[in-house]
């Protein structure tokens, strides 16, 4: 009588138990990954290369698709392991920030009350045991792939600021066409950037490339082929984002009322100031010497450690000061005696009709108007006041390295929504033109100066009638007659004028 009753009671614990210790449950979720918002003001990019297929395996960190703004290029890295199983979005479509940009399929791991209830089992028969998990996706990969290096762009989080690279890798082009030019012995980096979007390089750029110098047989062997060859027919180019942006731009610039000023700048004391400048620069800024410097035979940490110097990249170091870091300097300056040229437009106060405000900062913002291969920038040096003149021409030298990259390498740190208040635009850098008729886009401050190329000039002015050979550079400003008055920025000019016709005075003014 009592032997069936206790057989039960033996029996309820392994089944209790069973249900009590499967503590976790793993279960695979789709998992839509969002284009979150990379940049201050940026709504939209445009998928410009994916790094992965449909029903591929992927792991956190790796690249998983590049996206172009109006701004700069961002390869977006997956944030999840598991296996890719939709794209959402195509090359070249344009997605919203918080539009889904593909499906993940994620193994998930949930715990305690989380976890789904199994049914509980009858007395008569034990439960069933629980079936293993399904083993994770493989994502391994060859071991040739895991020694290639990849480029990291400076928004990831494994970026370093010295990792430089700029060999035919950074070129965008696809498969087929990296085969076909290794094939016929062409590199890419010659051929950047393309004839395609953003300056993707195409099979046609390959051909035409090597028609231009040379001739291909039947059998694949390279011929010489005669100069003066057809330069065949038209070509319809899309523009690309960034170019398509300055367009927008230009448009909008129509509804500033700009007003024009030029005169010219005496830098005859800025150029003999340079040579000594130049000769005392920090070692810091400078590449590192070929062969190591002996060692101090008086150590200035002797007492105590001396400060170690800021850390530089080598893309900001250089062994030659030009006139444009002296000239920042000074028109911070400037800039500090004249609030309104620190001024921007409230955005918030010019909608619905309302009465503009103003918004006074109490530093000197200027954006440089940066030419790259892919279009136009302006990336910006905040509190340029702040800053010594090495390290300005340091921020330069790095800014214009970022723009020459392809895709171009600037952050959206380094390009922020509201920008300087002063665009200064260097045109005398590449052409021998002295004035231009710079142009002043909505979101760009208040002022806009071209600086043109200096030129030794006979002053008659000088010398007690005699005259003296001076060394002056042209400037053309354009302001927003909304803002500025006429006789407010040729006032202000001549602020400017102070300081870089005597640049001692950045000497008593502690620089």
């Amino acid at each position: 009588m009592l032997t069936r009753p206790l057989r039960r009671l033996l029996g309820r614990p392994f089944v209790i138990s069973h249900f009590h210790t499967s503590p976790s449950w793993s279960s695979k979720v789709l998992r839509q990954f969002k284009l979150a918002d990379i940049g201050e003001g940026i709504t939209e990019c445009e998928v410009i290369k994916w790094s992965v297929k449909e029903n591929s395996a992927i792991q956190s960190f790796d690249p998983m698709c590049e996206v172009q703004s109006d701004k700069a290029s961002v390869e977006i890295t997956s944030p999840f392991d598991g296996i890719v199983k939709e794209l959402l979005v195509k090359e070249g479509e344009v997605a919203k920030v918080g539009q889904g940009l593909c499906t993940i399929e994620v193994e998930e791991d949930g715990e305690g009350e989380d976890s789904p209830q199994p049914i509980a089992p009858s007395s008569e028969s034990p439960a069933p045991p629980a079936p293993p998990p399904p083993p994770p996706p493989s994502t391994e990969k060859p071991t040739e792939e895991q020694s290639t290096p990849r480029r990291l762009h400076p928004l990831d989080p494994n970026y370093k600021p010295d990792a430089v690279f700029t060999n035919a890798e950074n070129v965008l082009a696809t498969p087929s066409v990296r085969h076909f030019a290794k094939r016929m012995g062409v590199d890419l980096a010659n051929l950047s950037p393309g004839s395609g979007r953003d300056g993707r390089v195409e099979k046609k750029d390959v051909e035409n490339y090597l028609s231009g110098a040379s001739g291909v047989d039947a059998d694949g062997s390279l011929s010489v082929k005669a100069p003066g060859a057809s330069m065949g027919a038209d070509v319809v180019v899309e523009l690309g984002r960034t170019r398509y942006g300055m367009w927008k731009a230009m448009v909008k610039s129509l509804e500033i009322p700009h007003f024009g000023y030029s005169t010219t700048l005496d830098i005859t004391a800025l150029n003999n100031m340079l040579p000594i400048l130049n000769a005392h620069i920090p070692s810091h800024y400078a590449p590192p010497p070929s062969t190591p410097l002996p060692p101090l035979s008086i150590s200035p940490s002797a007492l105590f450690p001396a400060p170690s110097p800021p850390s530089v990249s080598p893309s900001g170091q250089y062994t030659k000061l030009t006139y444009l870091p002296i000239l920042l300097k000074t028109l911070s300056k400037a800039m500090l005696e004249w609030p309104i040229l620190r001024s921007s437009i409230t955005p918030d106060s010019i909608a619905d009709g309302r009465k503009p405000t103003l918004t006074i900062r109490p530093q000197a913002d200027i954006s440089i108007a940066l030419s790259t291969p892919t279009g136009l920038y302006t990336p910006t040096i905040p509190c340029v006041d702040g800053h010594s003149i090495y390290a300005l021409a340091s921020r330069l030298k790095h800014l214009a390295h970022a723009g020459r990259q392809t895709p171009c390498a600037l952050t959206p740190a380094e390009m922020p929504k509201r920008g300087g208040t002063i665009t200064v635009s260097n045109v005398g850098a590449v052409g021998a033109g002295e004035f231009a008729a710079p142009v002043l886009v909505p979101g760009g401050g208040v002022a806009i100066v071209a600086v043109g190329r200096a030129k030794w000039v006979w002053d008659v002015e000088r010398g007690e009638g005699k005259g003296e050979r001076r060394l002056k550079v042209g400037v053309s400003w354009s302001a927003d007659h909304r803002v500025l008055e006429g006789a407010e920025l040729a006032a202000f000019v001549e602020t400017w004028r102070g300081y870089v016709e005597a640049p001692e005075r950045l000497i008593a003014e502690g620089v």
